[in-house]
């Protein structure tokens, strides 16, 4: 059995007991995530968050790429959100190796360079820094001045807000 057939057979088991359906699309919040997709950070969990409650948009390194920005601009301007919270953490992989390289090696590997940059980071709460300004900056965004980053201590479970 593959892990996807397990995933598959785990939400028949789900599904037998859901109760969380009829719930509206926005979110109750209105509250917008940005968060890495690492697997050690349970965004809902880690924010006490329940079903319904917030738009959590994940990729590598909880960066803010274009694709990030399009989706919030379509939680705060078509489904009511207001504030945004990024979450970044400790012992990123983003940090572990360097855009160029990374491009290079892809390059090298398949004949071709990638139409998106990686996103790589050396210092966590710098990045934290340069998407608090990419999200703040964006003229699409209704919502700019309730923007929040923090750094996940994915040890400690704790947020470090990050000025």
């Amino acid at each position: 059995m593959s892990v996807t057939d397990e995933l598959v057979a785990a939400n028949e088991s789900f599904a037998a007991g859901f109760t969380d359906g009829g719930q509206p699309g926005p979110p109750s919040r209105q509250v917008a995530v940005v968060a890495c997709m690492d697997a050690r950070l349970d965004v809902y969990r880690t924010l006490g968050l329940g079903p319904g409650e917030a738009h959590v948009i994940r990729n590598a390194g909880g960066v803010v790429t274009d694709d990030v920005l399009r989706s919030l601009t379509i939680s705060q301007r078509k489904l009511g959100t207001t504030e945004v919270v990024l979450v970044h953490h400790t012992k990123c992989g983003m940090a572990t190796f360097a855009d160029d390289d990374f491009v290079g090696e892809l390059e090298q590997e398949c004949g071709q360079k990638p139409g998106w940059a990686p996103g790589a980071f050396s210092d966590t709460e710098q990045d934290v820094r340069d998407s608090l300004t990419a999200v703040r900056a964006n003229p699409f965004l209704l919502h700019t001045d309730a923007v929040r980053g923090f750094v996940y201590d994915v040890d400690a479970g704790t947020l470090t807000e990050v000025s």
